[in-house]
């Protein structure tokens, strides 16, 4: 799998997501409307800051009835992540009949995955132990949180997943904030720095101007193309 040059991981690494989101924008390389996860998928640890990772990808089930499955797929996942590029991201797709209805994560494995290399989950599911793993340092990206496991189990690792809107393969580029979390095409990941300085000039300009003696509004909307 591809990886970031030392010099873009860090420059994107301490870059908010909502600039590197308008820096993708500027490449004019997919649909304004792709490529980032819908409000389901919250920040739950907004101090923790940026986050930057490689997608592992997995669909969960925890709300199906039958005999317990609790853990299926769980060393399948490990030893894939084992292989993965670092640091991991877990994007899990929550495919069972009650979305969310059921907890797919908590802190033994959240403790494990960490051990593994992995940061952070993404998913459009729930969560749970959220002090415990807030104090590990791990992220969670999720769709709230519930109490229970029920019957979870991993279904499929290492397909396309879509997660909120957000289409990810294994080994994408996921970065995510407290503003929430996007997809970075590998295609245009070099063209983001100069872009993201360039973008951080014109908006600091621009505000500035919102703020001084000289602001009219006349000027401002054409400041901004308009």
């Amino acid at each position: 799998m591809k990886v970031l040059s030392k010099e873009v991981f860090e420059k994107l690494a301490s870059t908010d997501s909502p600039t590197v989101s308008n820096a993708i924008e500027a490449t004019h390389h997919r649909p304004l409307i792709e490529g980032f996860a819908g409000p389901k998928v919250r920040c739950m640890f907004p101090a923790m800051g940026i986050t930057l990772g490689y997608a592992l990808t997995i669909q969960v089930d925890s709300t199906s009835p039958g005999p317990p499955a609790i853990g299926a797929g769980v060393r399948q996942m490990v030893e894939m992540l084992e292989q993965a590029p670092r640091p991991a991201v877990l994007v899990y797709q929550d495919i069972g009949p009650n979305p969310g209805g059921a907890s797919i994560f908590g802190e033994f494995i959240a403790t494990f995955v960490q051990r593994v290399g992995a940061i952070a989950v993404v998913t459009d599911g729930t969560v749970r132990d959220i002090a415990e793993v807030e104090a590990l340092g791990f992220q969670y990206f999720a769709n709230g949180s519930t109490v229970s496991h029920g019957n979870a189990r991993l279904v499929r690792i290492g397909v396309p997943v879509v997660v909120d809107g957000m289409y990810v393969e294994p080994g994408d580029i996921i970065h995510g904030d407290v503003n929430g979390v996007l997809n970075i095409p590998f295609e245009v990941a070099d063209q983001l720095p100069a872009l993201i300085d360039e973008i951080k000039s014109s908006e600091h300009a621009t505000i500035e101007f919102l703020k001084s003696k000289d602001f009219t509004i006349d000027a401002a909307l054409r400041r901004v193309g308009h």
